[in-house]
């Protein structure tokens, strides 16, 4: 049976809806397919993803229905953190480009 507590969502919820709203999360979206599918900036411009589309990417990556059960499933909070360090990596390695 689902609680209240668990439909709402808490921390970690409105954390990956900034996440899913900042536009860089998105352009690392679409750095992200075109690599995984070999595909040019031309083939996938930047800006492709939407926050929407960014929401469905981490649903789907965390196995759940909804960001408020980041708040409740161990398994999904586990894959988002790693999500949000391959995101965090990606900036890293893009403000080292930008300095060379």
């Amino acid at each position: 049976m689902t609680t209240e507590r668990q439909r709402m969502g808490g921390r970690q919820a409105r954390r990956a809806a900034m996440l899913c709203n900042d536009a860089r999360f998105r352009l690392y979206l679409d750095a992200r397919r075109r690599k995984r599918n070999r595909m040019t900036r031309e083939q996938l411009p930047d800006g492709t993803h939407s926050a929407e589309d960014a929401a469905d990417f981490i649903r789907g990556a965390c196995g759940i229905g909804s960001r408020a059960a980041l708040d409740h499933n161990a398994q999904a909070w586990q894959m988002f953190v790693r999500i949000v360090e391959d995101y965090n990596r990606w900036q890293r390695r893009q403000h080292q480009n930008r300095g060379q």
